[in-house]
């Protein structure tokens, strides 16, 4: 599991290790140093000649460049510093003027030879800074990322804790922001390194230990891993049977978009409930059941239902059964997956074992009819505060799809999952995505009954095994929603087995190592 704190839960953990005379810098900028010569070795073959530019304002992160470029600088490299602030860091300073490495302003800086170098470290701002930057860095980044863009040989980027320019705790991006191909996190993830739209601009995060005494239960945001996800999914024993491993109730899919229902009930058999029941019109049971034999047409007991796939916001007949399924679901304190048609005959209030699927789009039209107007462009433009207010304004467990995908519910952090390739952008994923998540929340509603915000964590786990699933089916290539239903019985497995050490690992009642 990966967590990220806030800017200010860190500063808060270095205060006591700062005061005990901790050498912090010292440590995270030899750190820094080692990435760096580590990283030449596998783009370069070799460290000698190699060329390191470090961007550098006046804070504690540009004190950790011009520490790590002093070190670099006495192993022989090629050391530049371009000063993007009215200072710079006194001790760093002292260092760099101790080795043969150049101090140049930004404003005289050639942007074509920070361009052309091998190595850019970039300490402008820090974990105190805001969205955007200030002149002189401003504008010279905005070139830099032109010259970038006309240079056929891009240089290995290494950013400090963030892009300069980043939302540190918001994820927001800002013009002149540099892409960064690994961003080094001091003590702990920021935010900024798992929120989007600002995720995209950190490349791989790699976290340096200082020894932070931070508490995981205080952590902003949270990626699920492998064997979280594992420790998440429900897995049948011995004496499992249908019923006790979970039934969801399917009510998608119309005479206009069969398809939907065909693909939320094919990803819910194929996650592995114990039974799927379907509620919808004949025609459109008769394609589902053509496709799927096991599941069962008819209304009947479930311990979760997946509502509103499929479904137009002009059929109201259907529409009519979404919103007296949802009420009855509610009143029964059963968990719901509230997608498409659902979002549209949501209350005004619902509890967190209901969890919302809208994309972007659909995100805006949900918080327009809820409060003031916003677009489509700036629910993505920040899709971290529509999250937040979606919560809010409706009670429920979020989930908003996108190329990072964002679960929230009341008092919850915020889950960022990553997993996806651009290829799942296709249509009918999200019918896929809702019959998954359905499945499990169905495999674990006595435990979302107890503890409804524990709907967040299932829907996160759902949404990382959906990214997963779609990256098996496509290997590099095209696929379909069908496609990525069909991967998930495999995806699961090694998810599960990774999840198992030999002595849980049982075949026949033998053990297996």
């Amino acid at each position: 599991m990966v967590h990220a704190w806030s800017s200010k839960a860190v500063r808060e953990a270095e205060e006591p290790l700062l005061a005990a005379g901790q050498p912090l810098m010292a440590t995270a900028s030899r750190a820094l140093a080692t990435i760096v010569l580590d990283r030449l070795k596998l783009t370069r073959g070799r460290v000698a000649g190699a060329r390191v530019v470090a961007l550098v304002g006046s804070g504690n992160n540009g004190g950790d460049v011009l520490f790590a470029a002093a070190f670099l600088a006495g192993r022989g490299l090629a050391v530049e510093i371009v000063t993007c602030g009215l200072s710079i860091h006194p001790g760093g300073e002292a260092a760099i003027r101790r080795t043969n490495a150049r101090l140049v302003p930004a404003a005289e800086a050639s942007v074509e030879a920070v361009a052309s170098c091998d190595v850019v470290l970039d300490g402008v701002t820090g974990i105190g800074g805001q969205p955007g930057l200030r002149e002189p860095a401003a504008g010279f980044f905005v070139a830099l990322e032109e010259a970038l863009a006309r240079q056929h040989r891009r240089p290995l980027v290494i950013a400090v804790d963030v892009p300069s320019g980043g939302g540190v705790d918001s994820g927001a991006v800002a013009p002149g922001m540099l892409t960064a191909d690994v961003t080094v996190a001091m003590g702990a993830a920021k935010p900024v390194s798992l929120l989007p739209p600002a995720a995209r601009a950190g490349g791989e995060l790699v976290v340096v230990d200082l020894g932070l005494a931070l508490d995981p239960a205080r952590a902003e945001v949270i990626r699920l891993e492998e064997a979280d996800i594992a420790a998440l999914w429900p897995s049948p024993d011995a004496l499992a049977q249908k019923y006790t491993r979970g039934v969801v109730g399917v009510l998608a899919g119309s005479s206009t978009y069969p398809g939907a229902a065909v693909l939320a009930t094919a990803a819910a058999v194929r996650t592995g409930v114990g039974m799927v029941r379907y509620r919808g019109p004949d025609d459109v049971a008769h394609a589902v059941l053509a496709a799927h034999p096991e599941v069962v047409h008819g209304a009947g007991r479930v311990q979760a239902s997946v509502l509103g796939s499929g479904i137009g916001t002009g059929d109201l007949m259907r529409l009519d059964q979404v919103r007296e399924a949802l009420e009855a679901a509610i009143a029964a304190g059963e968990p719901v997956l509230a997608d498409a048609g659902a979002l549209a005959v949501l209350p005004d209030r619902v509890p967190a074992s209901v969890v919302l699927t809208p994309h972007a789009g659909e995100m805006a039209e949900l918080l327009s009819a809820r409060g003031p107007a916003i677009t489509r462009a700036e629910v993505e433009r920040d899709p971290v505060a529509a999250l937040r207010r979606a919560v809010e304004a409706t009670g429920a467990t979020v989930l908003l799809k996108g190329e990072v995908t964002l679960v929230a519910g009341p008092g919850t952090p915020i889950y960022s999952q990553a997993e996806a390739t651009p290829w799942l952008a296709t249509a009918g994923a999200g019918d896929v995505l809702a019959g998954l998540i359905g499945a499990l929340l169905a495999g674990q509603a006595a435990r979302v009954r107890l503890d409804p915000a524990h709907a967040a964590a299932l829907a996160a786990a759902g949404a990382s095994v959906h990214g997963r699933a779609a990256r098996r089916a496509s290997n590099g290539g095209p696929i379909s929603a069908m496609d990525v239903a069909n991967a998930l019985p495999a995806t699961i497995g090694a998810i599960a087995q990774s999840g198992q050490t030999p002595e849980r690992q049982t075949h026949g009642g033998r053990m297996v190592r």
